[in-house]
């Protein structure tokens, strides 16, 4: 009797359904038990700006996955878990294929583990970069000297539409919503020169501590403009668990490095609706895009 009891359940089919705000505690387990460190909080906010999804089995959730658009030709996939008991049984899959008819024709991208990575190229993604996560306690930060008529400043309401261009200019994504949510949860400090914006970052809570990001700031020699942006929010903070995920193409690497945000995992960058090698690169040459919101939400 119990084994067909049993039989029964592994043959049921899950259910399928937009995710609410009442899954968050089942699916902040689930990212524990992958070891990815969101809070219930964490996972509130990426809900409230995107749209999710999960599986369901007797009332229980199983799987989820969230997709978020940014603008009307961009999206970005994320936070795709599958409980480990219920893995092979194309629940992954499905959840992928309802993220991949809510973007639409979007160019859309995610970041892919490599447990992830062989399902997202069948599911018609390509390569297209590569990002550093580097998280870890402050050792010792150091003061960043910007050159002469630069200047760091706490943002304004009123900065709220430059910062939204300028963000929207360095990444490709058009970031007002984004932008609009990501400042009313977190701290956010500017670049200036000469009395015009040249940069900025987003401070806030985060998994096991803080996360900076995202950092857009002008192309500047040894990337000086993103080092001041990140190393304000490290300056006395010693101790404090702080991660950035950094994209391609900038030398902050080894500079996050030497004050304990050591490199903890490199990930690979795919893009669907359009070519890998198109994608490449940084957006746009004059602003770099120097630290992610995160891995899900670029």
């Amino acid at each position: 009797m119990n084994e067909a009891v049993n039989q029964s359940v592994a043959n049921a089919s899950p259910v399928y359904r937009p995710m609410m705000s009442g899954d968050i505690v089942t699916a902040q387990k689930m990212s524990l038990a992958v070891s990815w460190p969101h809070r219930p909080e964490d996972w509130q906010f990426a809900l409230d700006v995107g749209t999710g999804f999960v599986a369901e089995l007797d009332g229980v959730v199983i799987g989820t996955a969230l997709c978020w658009k940014h603008g009307p030709e961009r999206a970005s996939l994320g936070l795709v878990i599958v409980s480990d008991a219920y893995q092979g049984r194309g629940i992954g899959r499905k959840l992928m294929e309802m993220l991949i008819e809510e973007a639409g024709s979007r160019v859309t991208f995610l970041h892919a583990t490599p447990e992830g990575k062989p399902l997202y190229e069948k599911l018609g993604f390509n390569v297209c970069g590569m990002l550093k996560q580097h998280q870890g306690r402050v050792t010792e930060s150091f003061p960043v000297a910007l050159p002469e008529g630069f200047n760091l400043r706490e943002a304004r309401p009123g900065d709220i539409g430059e910062l939204t261009a300028l963000a929207t200019l360095a990444t490709g994504l058009e970031r007002q919503a984004m932008l609009t949510a990501l400042f009313k949860v977190g701290s956010c400090v500017i670049l200036e020169y000469s009395g015009a914006i040249a940069g900025f970052s987003v401070f806030r809570l985060f998994g096991r501590g803080y996360v900076v990001g995202p950092v857009i700031a002008a192309a500047s020699e040894g990337d000086i403009n993103a080092k001041a942006l990140i190393g304000y929010w490290l300056a006395g903070r010693e101790n404090e668990y702080i991660r950035v995920d950094v994209p391609d193409g900038s030398s902050l690497n080894d500079w996050l490095t030497s004050q304990g945000l050591t490199c903890a995992d490199s990930i690979v960058k795919m893009v669907r609706n359009a070519p890998g090698d198109a994608h490449r690169g940084a957006p746009n040459p004059d602003f770099g895009w120097y630290g992610l919101i995160s891995q899900a939400m670029f």
